[in-house]
């Protein structure tokens, strides 16, 4: 029988410092990277070219089939993937910090509510495919149409955000959580594609309070900038 593949080596040896965490500069994994700050908790992270499907050490496909990011890799070598699943999970490591609440309370759900809000109703329309022969709803495409559409889906659900954020500082209450991250990020890209956040001045007030952060700031600058848009 033959050794282990390099790639799975690599990733064996990096895990005693804890998870690993794979990634591309300004996507949604910026969102568990800043979580992980949040926490403290021991990591690694391993950059992806999401164009190439490469990593440092080889076909990312290794490591996940889906090919995008995020994909976190646990202690014993499980691999968890989507967003708001790996928000929940890194929050659930830290419980006494209050990134998400206590499994089976009602808080719990509405915090779970929030996650699959921002990855259906604000991830999912930034990145939607054409499928009936129209224009793609994809700002990833970096067509002026395609960003145009994107801007059409994603404002609406904006406005809802910020009448929500009336009377709170996060989404959850008055205390950061992993939706905040999540939305955080998710913002990052409206900016992007010039949806100004002015119109709604809860939202970006928010945004600027979710980026004074000293795990945001830290968790950015070390991405650097965000990866480009596909041709």
């Amino acid at each position: 029988m033959t050794g282990p593949a390099p790639m799975m080596t690599d990733i064996k040896r990096h895990s005693e410092h804890g998870m690993i965490l794979f990634y591309a500069a300004g996507a949604s994994s910026l969102a568990p990277h800043i979580l992980l700050r949040e926490t403290g908790a021991p990591f690694t992270l391993e950059r992806v070219d999401l164009a190439t499907k490469r990593w440092r050490n080889g076909d990312y496909r290794e490591v996940t089939p889906k090919a995008y990011v995020p994909a976190l890799r646990l202690d014993d070598g499980d691999i968890l993937t989507e967003c708001a699943v790996i928000l929940s999970y890194i929050a659930d490591q830290a419980p006494g910090q209050g990134l998400m609440p206590l499994a089976g309370s009602r808080a719990r759900y509405h915090a779970c509510a929030w996650l699959n809000f921002l990855a259906t109703e604000i991830h999912g329309n930034f990145i939607t495919p054409d499928r009936h022969g129209g224009v793609a709803a994809n700002f990833l495409a970096n067509t002026a149409e395609g960003q145009a559409a994107s801007r059409a889906l994603v404002a609406p659900r904006l406005d809802y955000i910020d009448r929500m954020l009336n009377g709170r500082r996060f989404l959850t209450g008055e205390s950061f959580a992993a939706p905040d991250a999540y939305l955080f990020v998710m913002l990052t890209w409206a900016l992007r594609i010039e949806l100004d956040l002015a119109p709604w001045a809860r939202l970006a007030d928010y945004f600027a309070r979710i980026a004074a952060r000293p795990a945001v700031s830290m968790a950015r600058q070390i991405e650097g900038p965000p990866h480009a848009l596909k041709p």
